[in-house]
């Protein structure tokens, strides 16, 4: 944990960490709190799978008011939508503001599509995607009325590539790209950033899938760096870090610049006669909303009409 008075610091700010009871929530939490930050340590304490319920976030609040830090427990489940209103009401109360949310709350319950029950897929869905919406939702007005906010998101590589057996999990984690990217549109004007972060770490969610030495390397404190950067006065908004083992890097959503077939010829022959044309990725853009793309295609079919 960082003591260093000079960079990157969150004196005065408020943070909510949900899932911060352990692995990288918990990092997260103790250096905003060594930062400066009074933060929330939310955790509900179940196992991987969400089930059962433990101490876990008083130990972390014990642990940085042992370092001189400032924080308080709640339990609130995520899912619960009047509960989380109730932890951010609390929040509002106790210290007139919320600057920070860290939607870091998440279960496993892997399984091949083919074998798993449907409920499965629903209670991991609710708390990786409708526990981060549950969250932001409640804090937004908030930070809307002070002009100032800062949210995170965890996406996954399990969501933007794909990863066996985790169909309900990749399904949560790329919706909550897809809700970064329009809660920034949204919130800009508010001075919200939205971000997400795709870590890639040594936690109990992924202890039992890695051999020893890839774990150390895999250390979640590693991830931290990334996390704190996109939660700061300095953070950009839209973007997804991937962290990792020491290494940084920007996911970017990208599109071919694509092939342009006149009315006559606008048939799935012709598609697949120029696929190579169409997904070759030689002329690529990154397209910053919906209607940036709506904007390019309408362009070329008038260029294209003359």
């Amino acid at each position: 944990m960082s003591t260093q008075p000079d960079g990157i610091r969150f004196d005065g700010r408020v943070a909510i960490v949900t899932g911060a009871g352990n692995g990288l929530g918990r990092g997260y939490a103790l250096e905003l709190a060594a930062r400066g930050a009074k933060v929330v340590v939310n955790d509900l304490g179940g196992g991987r799978d969400g089930r059962g319920a433990s101490g876990a976030a008083e130990t972390v609040v014990e642990e940085i008011r042992s370092r001189g830090g400032e924080a308080v427990a709640d339990g609130a489940n995520v899912t619960d939508a009047a509960q989380v209103a109730a932890m951010v009401g609390r929040v509002h109360g106790l210290w007139g503001r919320i600057d920070i949310l860290i939607n870091n709350a998440g279960i496993l319950r892997d399984k091949s599509f083919a074998k798993m029950e449907l409920e499965d897929f629903r209670s991991v869905v609710d708390v990786h995607l409708m526990g981060a919406a549950n969250v932001t939702h409640a804090v937004w007005p908030i930070m809307r009325a002070q002009n100032y906010g800062r949210i995170l998101m965890t996406t996954s590589t399990s969501g933007v590539y794909g990863n066996f057996g985790q169909s309900n999990y990749g399904a949560a984690k790329a919706g909550l790209v897809g809700l970064m990217n329009v809660l920034h549109l949204e919130g800009i004007r508010n001075g919200i950033h939205v971000n997400a972060v795709a870590p890639t770490a040594a936690t109990r969610m992924t202890s039992d899938i890695l051999d020893e030495t890839a774990l150390a390397r895999l250390n979640p404190d590693f991830v931290t760096p990334a996390a704190l950067f996109l939660v700061s006065e300095q953070a950009p908004s839209r973007t997804v870090i991937l962290a990792g083992a020491g290494t940084y890097a920007r996911l970017a959503i990208v599109e071919s610049d694509g092939v342009y077939l006149p009315e006559g010829e606008r048939t799935p022959e012709a598609v697949a006669a120029r696929f190579a044309d169409i997904a070759t990725l030689d002329r690529q853009h990154e397209v910053d909303a919906g209607l940036t793309h709506v904007d390019r295609i309408l362009k070329r079919a008038a260029d294209a009409a003359g």
